[in-house]
C-alpha cells in the first residue's frame, strides 16, 4: 500500500523533469533561429545597400551622359541659328540687289521701247516713200515677186517634186515586192466558188412528180419548212435549189439528196429529213468553225463566236467563198505582221473576223463591218482585235498597225487573179464611174478606162494645160480616185498632151 505513493511521486518528478528538459531545449531553438534571422536581415541590408549603391552611380553616369548630350545639342542649335543669321543677311542683300537689278531693267525697257516706236516709224516713212517711188503697194509687190518667182521656177520644182514622188515610189514598191513575196511564197489556199443556187442530180425524171406530189403539196411543204424555192422543170436531170440564205440553200440541198435517195417523199418525212439536215449544218458549222481557228493558231475566241465564223462557210462574196477568203487573209495578215514587227496574234485574229459580219447581214440591219463589230463584243472578244478589224473598208480610221495589215491582206486576198468573179453591171459600172470622174477636170478632152479598170489614160487639150499643170492634174486624179471609188488593188493614171500640126502640099 505504501509503494503506491512513491511511485506516483516518481512518475510525477519525471514527468515533471522532461517537461523542464523540453522546455530548455525549446528556449535553446529559439535563440539560434532569432539568431539566423538577424543574421539573414544583416545580409539582405548589405545586399540592398550594394544595388542601391550600384544604381546611385550608374543615375550618376546617365546624368553626365545626358549633360553632355544637352550641351552638345546646345552647340548645334547655337551653330545652326547662327548659320541661318548669316544666310537671311545674304538674302537680305540679294533681294536688294534684285530690287536695283528691276529698276534698272524698267529703264532699259522704257529705253527700247521708245526706240522700237521710232525704228517703226522710220519704217513706216521708209515704206510710204518706196511706194511712192515704186508705184506698188507693200502686198502688191510681194504678190509680184511671189508670182515671178513662182513663174522662174515652177518647172524646176515641178521637176523635183516629181523626181522626189518617183523615188519616193520606187523605194515603196521594192519594200512592197519584198514584203508581199515573202507573204504570198509562204501561202497556197485553193478558192472554192459557190454559186446561189444549188443544183441536185437526179437519177430520172419521175423524181420529180414525188417531189412536187400530189396537188403540189410535196412541194409546198418542202418550200415551206426550208424557206427556199425549188424549180423542177426547167434542168433536165436535175432540180435547182434557190435561196438568196446560203445556210438554208445547203439545208435544203442536203436534205433533197437524203429524200431522193430514200424515196419515200411526203410532208411528215420532208419535216423530219430537214430537221436531220438542220441540225447537220449546225455540226457542219461547228466543225468548220473549229478547223478555221486552228489552222490560223487562234485558240481564244468563245465556242459561239467559232460557231459563227464556221457560218461564214456558206458564204460567198463575188464567188469567193467568205470562210476561205478569211482563213486566207489570216494567213497573209500573220506573215505581214511578222515582217512589220506588229502583234501577230491580234493581225490574224482581226483578219479571220474581219467579214463576220456576212454570216448574218440579210438577218440584222445595218453594214457587215457595224454587224461584226457588235457581234465581237457580245462575246467579249479583245478590243484590240475589234480595232483590228473594223477599218478594213476605210468605215472606221485606221487606230493601230495591226487595222492596216489587215485591211492590205483583205485587198491582196480579194484582188489577185481567179479570186472573185463580179458581174458585167458592176464592171460595166465601176468603168463608166472611173471614166466620168476623170472627164470632170478643166482641159480634159477624152479619157479610157483600161486593163480592166486598172489604168485610166487621160487626153487633154495641149493648148490648155501645159506640161507642169498635166503633172500636177494627174496626182490630183489619183487623189480624187482613191477618196471617191472603191476598187482592189491600184489603178495607173496616165495623162497624153501631144500637139499635132497638120499641113497640106498642093
Amino acid at each position: 500500500m505504501n509503494t503506491l505513493p512513491i511511485l506516483f511521486g516518481t512518475l510525477l518528478a519525471g514527468a515533471l523533469l522532461g517537461y523542464w528538459l523540453r522546455m530548455l531545449i525549446a528556449l535553446s531553438r529559439k535563440g539560434s533561429i532569432e539568431l539566423e534571422t538577424k543574421h539573414r536581415l544583416v545580409e539582405t541590408k548589405e545586399a540592398a545597400q550594394r544595388i542601391i549603391d550600384t544604381a546611385n552611380k550608374k543615375a550618376e553616369e546617365r546624368l553626365a551622359e545626358l549633360r553632355t548630350e544637352e550641351h552638345t545639342r546646345e552647340e548645334k542649335l547655337q551653330n545652326t541659328e547662327t548659320r541661318l543669321i548669316k544666310k537671311e543677311e545674304l538674302l537680305d542683300t540679294r533681294a536688294a540687289e534684285l530690287d536695283r537689278e528691276h529698276e534698272t531693267l524698267k529703264e532699259r525697257e522704257g529705253t527700247v521701247l521708245a526706240r522700237e516706236s521710232a525704228v517703226q516709224n522710220d519704217e513706216a516713212l521708209l515704206t510710204e516713200r518706196l511706194e511712192v517711188i515704186g508705184k506698188l503697194t507693200m502686198s502688191e509687190a510681194r504678190a509680184a515677186l511671189i508670182a515671178r518667182t513662182e513663174a522662174e521656177f515652177a518647172e524646176d520644182l515641178e521637176l523635183h517634186r516629181h523626181k522626189l514622188e518617183t523615188q519616193m515610189q520606187e523605194d515603196i514598191q521594192l519594200r512592197a515586192r519584198e514584203i508581199l513575196a515573202t507573204a504570198i511564197n509562204r501561202l497556197a489556199v485553193s478558192v472554192a466558188s459557190e454559186l446561189t443556187t444549188a443544183t441536185i442530180q437526179i437519177p430520172s425524171e419521175d423524181i420529180k412528180g414525188k417531189i412536187i406530189g400530189k396537188e403540189g403539196r410535196n412541194i409546198r411543204a418542202f418550200e415551206r419548212l426550208a424557206g427556199v424555192e425549188l424549180i423542177v422543170d426547167d434542168a433536165p436531170g436535175a432540180i435547182i435549189v434557190s435561196s438568196f440564205d446560203p445556210v438554208r440553200r445547203a439545208v435544203a440541198a442536203e436534205a433533197l439528196g437524203e429524200l431522193i435517195k430514200d424515196g419515200r417523199i411526203q410532208p411528215a418525212k420532208i419535216e423530219e429529213v430537214i430537221q436531220k439536215a438542220q441540225e447537220n449544218s449546225n455540226e457542219t458549222m461547228k466543225k468548220r468553225g473549229t478547223e478555221a481557228v486552228y489552222e490560223c493558231g487562234i485558240y481564244n475566241f468563245d465556242p459561239r463566236l467559232v460557231s459563227v465564223i464556221g457560218r461564214l462557210h456558206f458564204r460567198t462574196s463575188y464567188g469567193q467563198n467568205v470562210l476561205q477568203h478569211s482563213i486566207e487573209c489570216a494567213h497573209l495578215a500573220g506573215m505581214l505582221a511578222e515582217e512589220l514587227k506588229a502583234d501577230v496574234q491580234v493581225a490574224k485574229a482581226g483578219a479571220l473576223v474581219h467579214d463576220i459580219g456576212k454570216a448574218l447581214d440579210h438577218e440584222v440591219q445595218g453594214s457587215h463591218v457595224d454587224i461584226g463589230i457588235r457581234i465581237l463584243r457580245r462575246f467579249n472578244t479583245d478590243e484590240r482585235i475589234i480595232a483590228a478589224m473594223k477599218s478594213h473598208h476605210d468605215d472606221c480610221p485606221h487606230e493601230t498597225v495591226e487595222a492596216v495589215i489587215v485591211q492590205v491582206a483583205d485587198m491582196i486576198s480579194g484582188s489577185r487573179p481567179g479570186a472573185r468573179r463580179d458581174t458585167a453591171e458592176n464592171y460595166i459600172k465601176r468603168l463608166q464611174e472611173l471614166e466620168g470622174l476623170a472627164v470632170r477636170f478643166a482641159g480634159v478632152e477624152r479619157a479610157f478606162a483600161l486593163q480592166a479598170g486598172r489604168e485610166i489614160r487621160i487626153f487633154v487639150h495641149p493648148e490648155n494645160v501645159t506640161d507642169s499643170e498635166a503633172r500636177t492634174m494627174a496626182r490630183a486624179i489619183a487623189l480624187e480616185i482613191e477618196s471617191e471609188l472603191r476598187y482592189p488593188g491600184e489603178i495607173k493614171v496616165t495623162i497624153i498632151r501631144e500637139t499635132r500640126i497638120i499641113d497640106f502640099a498642093r
